[in-house]
């Protein structure tokens, strides 16, 4: 893993004008390490990437976990979230939220028995139950588009467990302890549709297998106060030092087995005191380049966004990617993905693109206006909803007069005489004759995000690449 210094400089350039992380730190000494020292920073840091994403879903998990009883969008373990409306512009608790679905989610470890979800009969609404292991991949989908929307009742077991499964269920294989349940339910925002959900979200039963039958009400749960409960998760986890964070990891594989397709890393970990299922051995680390790892590790993997080998597309200004959700032996990717959009669904139930800027070298920016305009036939071929959503540059939702976060169908949009849809991307509304299709923006910055929720089995267009996302067009 030796970078040169050219690499890195070029790397930097696209990284400034791409608006992501800088690199700069890691220009402070050299980058080609030698020979032994340089292939135990390189084994050390294909280990950090390794790890990342286990590391980051522990504490993801224990700052949600961290309450004694629901609490807006945490719980404690075992207990479901059920959020009730969509957030507004004070929202902060987490990056890129969305205007679409409700979500139903909980943590809950399957190491000592097995849980059970029984989910209710859904009444054709559009759903899906995401269940994610603590490596992030996506190892269940119960749903609309897998299993589809009558009543139904699953039990999670957990790595190495065996027994009977109850008639009547159906049973859920889960490669590790830790489950994250990451539900969503579609929404449309109305008084009389949220009373809907708010109906089907309490239909929901989440409890120990030992429990099934019988009146149950999940515990009260243990704050905590050592946790940081302000710090984002993401910085929390990049500010462990080089011997914490490998502690923690070698700790959490013990509960958490990797996969056996990752046998061969493993055995290149051994060099540098990574053994599954023991402690830590810090000893390895005594480097001059330990106290440097994790921030250069870190920047390896946001260089990742870069790379040209057909893991992000990019087309008019957006960027996405079909590779999320089972990440196999790609662990740079799974380890970006954790960092930039942790608990990404699988393409096959919905991809983000996302558009920071129009170009290389202008931002967007609410001094300007902007349109943009889908020809007749040509709306995201989806079977579940398509929105278009408006961020600040930290990817928050804006305040704005019509209290607007996103534009799809279901805002009643007006068409073009042609079929053609267009989208009004500004400041100051664009007249009442147009304000069904503005998307309100602030007066400075923003950023720009589409999801697109369940592609067509149909039309695959999405999925290989041959639906065209129209550009974002600056009105002159």
């Amino acid at each position: 893993m030796n970078l040169t210094r050219r690499d890195a400089l070029g790397a930097l350039m696209l990284l400034t004008t791409t608006g992501l992380p800088s690199i700069a730190r890691a220009l402070d000494g050299p980058l080609d390490l030698g020979n032994g020292i340089g292939e135990d920073f390189s084994i050390a840091s294909d280990a950090y990437i390794y790890g990342y994403s286990l590391v980051t879903m522990e504490m993801t998990r224990r700052v949600i976990s961290n309450v004694a009883k629901p609490e807006g969008t945490r719980a404690p373990m075992g207990t479901l979230i059920k959020l009730r409306e969509y957030p507004d512009a004070t929202f902060r608790d987490v990056t890129a939220p969305n205007a679409d679905t409700l979500y139903t989610t909980a943590f809950f470890d399957v190491g000592q028995e097995p849980w059970v979800l029984d989910v209710p009969d859904m009444k054709g609404r559009y759903f899906l139950l995401p269940m994610l292991d603590g490596w992030t991949n996506v190892f269940a989908v119960p749903g609309k588009r897998t299993t589809g929307t009558d009543a139904q009742t699953y039990v999670i077991t957990g790595p190495g467990w065996s027994g009977s499964i109850p008639d009547g269920m159906k049973e859920i294989k889960a490669p590790t302890s830790l489950v994250w349940l990451l539900g969503r339910i579609y929404c449309t925002g109305t008084k009389e549709d949220y009373a809907e959900v708010h109906a089907l979200q309490d239909a929901f039963k989440l409890q120990p297998l030992s429990t099934w039958g019988q009146a149950y009400e999940p515990p009260a749960g243990t704050v905590d106060p050592s946790i940081d409960m302000k710090k984002p998760v993401r910085d929390q986890v990049n500010d462990l030092s080089t011997d914490d964070y490998f502690a923690m990891l070698a700790d959490l594989m013990k509960r958490n087995p990797p996969a056996a397709a990752d046998a061969p890393a493993l055995n290149r970990f051994e060099k540098i005191g990574l053994v599954a299922g023991k402690d830590f051995d810090p000893q390895y680390m005594k480097h001059d380049w330990a106290k440097r790892l994790p921030q250069l590790s870190y920047d390896l993997i946001m260089l990742h966004f870069l790379s040209r080998d057909g893991e992000f597309t990019r087309i008019n200004g957006w960027t996405y990617t079909t590779k999320a959700g089972e990440y196999g032996t790609n662990y740079i990717q799974r380890a970006l993905i954790t960092a930039i959009g942790l608990g990404a669904n699988r393409p096959e139930d919905a991809i983000y693109p996302t558009s920071l800027k129009p170009s290389l070298v202008e931002n967007y920016d609410g001094a300007n206006k902007y349109t943009m305009r889908f020809e007749k036939g040509q709306l995201p071929p989806v079977e579940g909803f398509w929105s278009l959503t408006m961020y600040d540059q930290n990817m928050f939702f804006i305040a704005n007069p019509i209290n607007r976060y996103s534009m799809s169908v279901r805002t009643n949009p007006t068409y073009e005489a042609d079929g053609s849809l267009i989208i009004y991307i500004q400041n100051e509304s664009p007249g009442t004759d147009k304000e069904a299709n503005w998307l309100p923006a602030p007066k400075d910055k923003f950023h720009l995000m589409l999801r697109l929720y369940y592609p067509s089995a149909k039309d695959p267009s999405i999925l290989d690449g041959s639906w065209t996302i129209p550009g974002v067009t600056k009105v002159s």
